[in-house]
C-alpha cells in the first residue's frame, strides 16, 4: 500500500486507461476526492463508473462534460444522477441489491475500485465504512484481476465492525478530512403517524425482527413501538439509520431472538455528525455485504422479519412500482425492496409490507387503475405484500383478483376510492364483481377506524 498526499498521485490517465471499468462506493461513504479527481483530470477518458447512490458534493460528475468522457452505469439513482440518467447521458443498471456483488463478480468485473475506509485497528484492518453493499466484491475482483484499489481515509469515517480488508488489498491511500452527507429528519405527520400506527397495531410484536428505510413512516414507526412497549425487537437490514439508533439506545432492539447480539445492515446513514461518531467501533452494529444481508434466504431465516417500505404506486391487481415514475423516468432503483419483500413472506409469522401515502403532495393518487405501461414493478399482482395507507391496511392472502382490487380500492382517499369501485363494477372482466362489491367491509381490507 501507498500512502500519497496527492490525490493526482492515484487518479490520473496511467492508472485509470481508456476501457477502464471503476465501481465507486457511495451513499455516506461517496469518496468525493477521488470523484472529484475524475472529474477534474481532462486527460481520463472512455471509461465507466458503476455507482449506488452518490451522495455529497459530487453535482459535477453528472455534467454534460464529466458525461462525455464518463460512461455512468447508475444501480440506484439519487439527486445529482437523476437529470443525467434521464436526459440519455447515463444508463440504468437494473438489480437486485442482492444480486450486485455477483454480477460484479461475475459480469461487469471492475478493474478499479473508489472506496472509503477507516483504520487500521489492532489487526492492520479497515474498515469499508458506512457502505459495503457491493464494495467487497469490487474490491476482490479488481485485484484478482490485476486492478487498483484506491482508498480515501476520511478522519471523519467511522469504523463499523463486521466487513472489512487487508491493507494488503489497497494499492494507494489518501488521507482526508471532511464531513459525511447527513439524511435530513423527517418529522411524521399525521398521515405518516396513522400509517405508522397501523403497522405497528397489526403486525409489529415483541421478537419480530426489523427491516425499513428512511422518511416520514419509518420515523413514525419507531415512535409507534416505543409508544406500544414492544421489546426484544431485532434489526437486519440494507439500511441503518437514526430511526433505528434510537431504538437501540431504548434498549428496544436487543437481538434477543437472532443468532448473533448485534444489529446487522450494508448501508449507514446519519442525520447528523453524531450520528456516525456513534457507529464508530460500536459493537451494538455490523456490517454485511449486500449479497448476505439481502439474501432472500437469510432473511426468510430471521424471527418474525417485518419489512416495510415505500413506493410510487400500486395498481388495483396488486402491482407495485417504486423506482420509476412512468416507463423510462427512473426515480431511484431496484434496491432491496423486492429481496425483502419476499424473504419477509417466507419467514414464519413474518410480513412484508409497502407503506405509502394514498396520494402525493400535489395530490395525484399512488392507488391507480392500472400501472403506467412499460414500468418496471418491484412486486407483482402475486407477491403478497400487505399495502398500507392512512386509509387502512390491505392483505392478499387468500383472495381473488377481484378481491385484491376491492381491497386495494380502500386504500385510496375517498373520491378516488369511488371512481375505482364503479371502475371494477363497470368491468367485465372481473368475476362476478357486483357480488364482491355487497360486502360492506372488503376482504382482506382493514380500516383505520377499526384499529385506532
Amino acid at each position: 500500500m501507498r500512502i500519497i498526499n496527492h490525490v493526482e498521485e492515484a487518479v490520473n490517465a496511467f492508472n485509470i486507461k481508456p476501457g477502464s471499468l471503476i465501481y465507486t462506493a457511495g451513499n455516506a461513504a461517496t469518496p468525493q476526492t477521488l470523484l472529484k479527481q475524475l472529474v477534474k483530470d481532462k486527460s481520463i477518458r472512455d471509461v465507466e463508473l458503476i455507482s449506488v447512490l452518490l451522495l455529497g458534493d459530487i453535482q459535477e460528475l453528472f455534467e454534460s462534460e464529466a458525461c462525455q468522457r464518463i460512461k455512468h452505469r447508475i444501480i440506484f439513482s439519487g439527486p445529482y444522477s437523476r437529470n443525467a440518467l434521464n436526459k440519455g447521458m447515463a444508463t440504468y443498471q437494473v438489480m437486485h441489491l442482492s444480486d450486485i456483488p455477483h454480477q460484479v463478480k461475475e459480469y461487469l468485473k471492475p478493474n478499479v475500485a473508489f472506496i472509503n475506509v477507516s483504520g487500521p485497528d489492532k489487526g492492520g484492518n479497515y474498515s469499508y465504512g458506512t457502505s459495503v453493499e457491493g464494495i467487497q466484491a469490487a474490491v476482490n475482483t479488481a485485484k484478482a484481476n490485476g486492478g487498483i484499489v484506491v482508498a480515501e481515509r476520511n478522519k471523519q469515517m467511522p469504523f463499523i465492525l463486521g466487513t472489512t480488508l487487508d491493507e494488503s488489498k489497497i494499492d494507494y491511500l489518501i488521507d482526508t478530512d471532511y464531513p459525511l452527507p447527513v439524511t435530513p429528519v423527517h418529522q411524521p405527520d399525521e398521515t405518516a403517524k396513522k400509517i405508522g400506527h397501523l403497522i405497528t397495531e397489526l403486525y409489529i410484536s415483541d421478537g419480530c425482527t426489523l427491516q425499513y428505510g428512511i422518511g416520514k413512516v419509518p420515523e413514525a414507526v419507531t415512535d409507534a413501538i416505543i409508544d406500544k412497549g414492544i421489546k426484544d425487537i431485532g434489526i437486519y437490514s440494507e439500511l441503518f439509520a437514526d430511526a433505528m439508533r434510537k431504538l437501540v439506545q431504548k434498549r428496544v432492539v436487543t437481538n434477543k431472538y437472532s443468532d448473533v447480539n448485534f444489529s446487522i445492515s450494508s448501508i449507514f446513514l446519519a442525520t447528523d455528525k453524531s450520528g456516525y461518531e456513534w457507529l464508530d467501533y460500536n459493537s451494538s452494529v455490523q456490517s454485511r455485504p449486500c449479497n448476505l444481508t439481502n439474501s432472500i434466504l437469510k432473511i426468510a431465516q430471521q424471527h418474525k422479519m417485518v419489512a416495510i417500505n415505500s413506493a410510487i404506486g400500486v395498481d388495483l391487481h396488486g402491482n407495485i412500482w417504486a423506482d420509476s415514475l412512468k416507463g423510462r423516468e427512473i426515480y431511484s432503483g431496484i434496491g432491496g425492496q423486492a429481496d425483502f419483500l419476499r424473504g419477509s413472506y417466507l419467514s414464519k409469522n413474518g410480513y412484508g409490507i409497502i407503506a405509502m401515502e394514498s396520494t402525493t403532495a400535489s395530490g395525484i393518487s399512488k392507488i391507480n387503475d392500472m400501472c403506467p405501461e412499460g414500468i418496471t414493478t418491484t412486486a407483482i399482482a402475486a407477491d403478497p405484500v400487505i399495502i398500507v395507507t392512512e386509509q387502512g391496511a390491505f392483505n392478499p392472502k387468500g383472495l381473488n383478483l377481484v378481491e385484491h382490487a376491492i381491497g386495494i380500492a380502500h386504500l385510496a382517499e375517498p373520491d378516488t376510492r369511488e371512481a375505482l369501485l364503479k371502475k371494477i363494477y363497470d368491468s367485465p372482466e372481473f368475476y362476478k364483481s357486483k357480488e364482491a362489491l355487497k360486502d360492506k367491509a372488503p376482504k382482506g381490507f382493514t380500516p383505520y377506524e377499526e384499529v385506532s
